[in-house]
């Protein structure tokens, strides 16, 4: 089979994190989360162990009790991060928290809010190794979700914050405790599809070749 590299490439280069522009009044299909997880679940796992969990969370209580949770974690760190920002004067880091402070607001009206988990929890502490297959056994399926996300015309950004408050999220959600939460990815329509790439340093400044 030969892919349309111009297809994908502009798939890849402009799957962006949606804040701003998610759609929070119109309602996502299941079928189409479902559409979307089967091409995730096609991703590589470490040692092919399968061990990626999905809990999909429409409920308009939960959604709001897990917003919750992540202002709870996120007012302080983005509020201070947003003035550090403003005095170092980075134009582009400015809307980024700009984007995040809005999204905190209003992540309750998100529609869908999917939460990637790995089964089998690791005891603390974590080394190296095992921590890397770990994430690396899931968001490899995290990553494959979005993209197939923003093919269908919904927006999604990987968030994290939430897991300040892991254990709370779990027991809002009665999610075992041998099952670890990785991410919080809020789902919706966007408003427009024309995403642009980003901003990025020359590949040359950052790659080296055989040696640092």
């Amino acid at each position: 089979m030969e892919f349309d590299t111009s297809i994908t490439d502009e798939l890849l280069a402009t799957t962006r994190a949606v804040r701003k522009r998610l759609d929070l009044t119109r309602p996502v299909p299941r079928n189409l989360i479902e559409e979307c997880l089967e091409l995730a679940i096609q991703a590589p796992t470490g040692s092919n162990s399968q061990t990626w969990r999905w809990l999909v969370v429409e409920d308009a209580d939960k959604r709001k009790g897990l917003a919750d949770l992540y202002r709870k974690a996120a007012e302080g760190y983005l509020t201070e991060a947003g003035k550090q920002a403003e005095a170092d004067g980075n134009a582009q880091t400015l809307r980024v928290f700009s984007s995040a402070m809005y999204l905190m607001e209003h992540l309750h009206e998100v529609p869908v809010h999917l939460i990637p988990c790995v089964q089998g929890r690791p005891e603390e502490p974590v080394p190296l190794m095992m921590a890397g297959g770990l994430f690396g056994s899931i968001f490899p399926a995290v990553w494959s979700f979005q993209l197939a996300a923003r093919s269908r015309g919904l927006g999604t950004a990987l968030t994290t914050l939430h897991l300040v408050h892991e254990k709370e999220a779990a027991e809002l959600l009665g999610i075992p405790d041998d099952v670890l939460q990785v991410a919080l990815v809020p789902v919706a329509y966007t408003v427009g599809t024309d995403f642009k790439r980003a901003s990025r340093p020359p590949v040359s400044d950052i790659t080296h070749w055989n040696t640092w």
